[in-house]
């Protein structure tokens, strides 16, 4: 198995998250986003929107787009499922995995952008800072009643929710995500799980 991706990248660090959640070694292909190898030919073939990761099984399936191959791996992989077998707690972590993608991600890399690329658009920071406080309601009112978004138990709505909230705090907003106490519990338990660990090379 193959991954084709960049450490620094929050989408990889999703796969790499599962591998490791499932005790799983892959082969890491490196793709240098600051040379441009995402938009190569040869990795283009493999993910037509030349950005990372991708996946290729060792029969030769290739698949791109990091919530499609984590919901891959925790169905075709050995151990510990992290996709719940209960409907209810299944739909919570669809629904979480939903609110990441639609409300969170988006403004939270508006933040993260501006910091890393050294532009400090404080203008932009703000908008993403506004963007991010309504999610983060929300799923601090879940994480009042429970451990983690979809119940007792980490699944792949973590997965999903955990390479922003690390930039985010790597990018100084800790006084902000410091106001939702319940979510900074959360983060807590994920940011010492194992896997996210060594998905992040910690």
């Amino acid at each position: 198995m193959k991954v084709y991706g960049n450490p620094m990248s929050t989408c990889t660090r999703k796969v790499l998250t599962v591998l490791a959640e499932k005790g799983r070694e892959a082969e890491f292909i490196n793709i240098d986003l600051m040379k441009g190898e995402q938009k190569t030919p040869e990795h283009v073939a493999r993910q037509p929107f030349g950005v990372v990761p991708a996946l290729e099984t060792d029969d030769g399936f290739v698949m791109y787009e990091s919530r499609a191959i984590i919901r891959y791996l925790d169905r075709t992989l050995p151990g510990t499922s992290l996709t719940p077998t209960d409907p209810r707690a299944y739909a919570l972590m669809e629904q979480f995995m939903g609110v990441e993608q639609s409300y969170f991600s988006g403004p939270a890399m508006k933040i993260v952008m501006e910091r890393f690329r050294g532009t400090n658009d404080e203008a932009n920071v703000a908008k993403g800072r506004e963007g991010i406080k309504r999610p983060l309601e929300v799923i601090d009112a879940a994480l009042a009643k429970q451990p983690f978004l979809a119940g007792k138990d980490f699944t792949l709505a973590e997965v999903t929710w955990a390479p922003y909230v690390d930039y985010l705090m790597a990018m100084g907003e800790q006084g902000l995500l410091g106001e939702y106490k319940n979510v900074m519990a959360w983060w807590d338990r994920v940011n010492n799980r194992p896997s996210w660990k060594k998905a992040t090379g910690r």
